[in-house]
């Protein structure tokens, strides 16, 4: 296992270096000029070379490649001062670094994706479960109704219904908003309590289908229906070896989920104004922030391999017969 940890390990690395590699040639090699981009509107002849010359683009191309690879590592210098590692480089639009810039929004992100995660997961799985087990009954029926219902409703549909609903026809709740955890648990609670509602609930109509279908394909798996031959009973049989099977595409999904949430949850951010890791991708491109965009990208694909390596790990522990190779 520490083999295969290892070898995953080096291989994302790899692949991280190769996708900074891409995204480097393809922003900053581009026909267009980045220096133009970074000078803005009215820029004269003057600040635009000043320019070049702080951002390096004065220097061949190499060894501006050198210079973008080397700061993720090493951290960089730039005319605003040392941009500590890991350096993403400097906002056009705000002058800050982008990595802390990222950092300020990821929580927001990060408290709806494990929030949502874990009401999709409990809810959307137990009833998918429990469809599987009660199959052809009420409980069945009424779980199965229910996800079609909610798989056709869509975040930037049920987001502001819920929004009239709660906050600006009632009051009951306050315009969703981030609260840090260490400065009030309440506050960071009920902030975000709505959109991780919402995004769980499409997330949850999911789940219960796909654990539904699940879990029925691994109860006429050949071992399933010997272990009832034997004379094993339905529930033993049920929780003892047809769940684990039936985890392993929702660990799947699971893991691109996640890590898709975590690179930025845009609908969600962008439907509710709260101010995350997706709302700051639109803003980068919205602003033709092209270090703020690129920063964004790395981060998000970042998340994607480290959840790939975590669901490989995973698919051994959940199911014996998967062998790694």
């Amino acid at each position: 296992m520490l083999q295969f940890i290892f070898r995953r390990s080096v291989g994302a690395v790899v692949t991280l270096f190769l996708l900074g590699a891409v995204t480097f040639f393809l922003f900053v090699a581009a026909p267009s000029d980045y220096a133009s981009l970074a000078c803005g509107k009215d820029c004269s002849p003057q600040r635009l070379h000043d320019i070049r010359e702080a951002l390096g683009l004065d220097q061949p191309l190499a060894q501006q490649f050198w210079n973008f690879m080397s700061g993720i590592v090493m951290g960089r210098d730039f005319p605003t001062g040392h941009c500590n590692a890991p350096c993403l480089g400097v906002s056009f639009y705000s002058g800050d670094p982008v990595w802390s810039t990222i950092m300020d929004r990821f929580p927001t992100t990060l408290t709806l994706t494990l929030g949502g995660a874990v009401v999709f997961l409990v809810v959307g799985v137990g009833a998918g479960m429990l469809a599987a087990y009660k199959r052809g009954s009420m409980v069945d029926k009424v779980a199965t109704g229910a996800s079609m219902v909610l798989s056709s409703f869509q975040i930037y549909f049920l987001g502001p219904i819920v929004l009239i609903i709660f906050v600006y026809s009632t009051g009951w709740m306050d315009n969703p908003q981030y609260h840090p955890i260490t400065d009030d648990p309440i506050k960071w609670f009920t902030g975000l309590l709505l959109p991780t509602l919402v995004m769980a609930t499409i997330f949850t109509a999911q789940y219960t289908r796909m654990a539904r279908s699940s879990m029925i394909e691994q109860m006429a798996e050949e071992h399933v229906r010997t272990a009832r031959a034997k004379g094993m009973s339905s529930k033993y049989v049920f929780f003892r070896y047809a769940w684990r099977g039936a985890l392993i595409p929702i660990v799947t999904v699971l893991g691109i989920d996640i890590s898709s949430m975590l690179g930025g949850a845009v609908v969600t951010e962008i439907t509710f104004s709260l101010q995350g890791i997706g709302r700051l991708a639109v803003d980068g491109a919205s602003h033709k922030d092209l270090p703020l965009t690129m920063g964004v990208m790395l981060f998000g694909a970042f998340f994607i391999l480290i959840f790939n390596i975590l669901t490989d790990i995973a698919y051994a522990y959940i199911d014996p017969r998967v062998r790694l190779s």
